[in-house]
């Protein structure tokens, strides 16, 4: 392992707009002298996901680089995932053509109606595309399936605090020390153990990159007109709006309104795309 600095030319460059010049999953140059090495170059990233930055709403945070797939770790209760911050990360994914996978944990805590509310997530999801597991990390419970789907991958894996991350890392990295925590009794949400992005590799091969607990996944760098294109189940059904500017929020003869109708998009997602929507200032940044 090197200790390695970043060369100060990186920190200088304009066109480098995000708040961290380099990322998790970067691939690099290095300079060499003695026990010290510098980062020259950074090769061109094949994606990158984003977030916004923790300290200021207008500038970009990098979150990982080159990968091949991302990983959302979410919970029924203790604490509750909502479907509003899944659709937020899965718009990313897509705006970032990074393929996304969903993992309820805590499965050994689920009673009858929690049970019933996961069948229907993922149904919801799987109609759209998106694998969905259940899981339980401290009872080490369906963990051979996400194994099989990280083999040989470079897998970013995210998600609220609370969710069981850690625990589910501390599985998959017997040897390595992954602080985990509790929910917190008195708020019911999760608090931070990871303060920044790490990458391990994975003893059945491939790598997995841990990230902070997000609260909130802010999505920067992006126009309302191309939000829909990021929602599956809408993107097939744009050209059959009347209108090719078609917002989807009102408009006359609108495809997607009249599916949110008959049922054939969720009125759920439908909600959450209004929000995301709403949410965008269609500003660069």
């Amino acid at each position: 392992m090197l200790n390695c600095r970043i060369k100060g030319k990186f920190k200088a460059d304009k066109e480098i707009t995000s708040t961290n010049p380099i990322a998790v999953g970067d691939s690099v140059r290095l300079q060499i002298e003695d026990d010290d090495a510098t980062i020259v170059e950074i090769e061109k990233r094949k994606n990158y996901i984003i977030r916004q930055s923790p300290h200021n709403k207008h500038q970009k945070h990098i979150v990982a680089a080159n990968l091949d797939q991302s990983m959302i770790v979410a919970t029924i209760k203790n604490p509750r995932t909502s479907t509003g911050f899944i659709d937020r990360f899965l718009v990313s994914c897509e705006a970032y053509h990074i393929a996304a996978i969903l993992v309820f944990n805590k499965a050994d805590t689920y009673d009858d109606e929690d049970l019933k509310y996961y069948q229907y997530l993922k149904t919801l999801y799987e109609q759209i595309g998106y694998p969905v597991f259940l899981i339980s990390a401290i009872e080490q419970e369906g963990l051979s399936q996400i194994m099989d789907v990280c083999k040989d991958k470079i897998s970013l894996i995210s998600g609220h605090s609370g969710v069981g991350k850690s625990t589910l890392l501390s599985v998959f990295l017997p040897d390595k020390d992954i602080t985990t925590q509790s929910v917190s009794a008195w708020s019911g949400k999760g608090m931070h153990t990871t303060t920044y992005a790490e990458m391990y590799d994975l003893p059945m091969g491939g790598q997995i990159i841990d990230t902070p607990g997000i609260r909130e996944l802010g999505i920067i760098n992006m126009k309302r007109d191309e939000l829909s294109g990021y929602f599956p189940e809408m993107k097939r059904l744009l050209s059959a709006c009347k209108f090719n500017n078609c917002s989807h929020h009102h408009e006359p003869d609108c495809a997607i309104i009249d599916a949110v109708k008959k049922q054939i998009i969720s009125e759920e997602r439908y909600i959450n795309y209004l929000k995301i929507y709403d949410s965008i200032q269609d500003k660069k940044y």
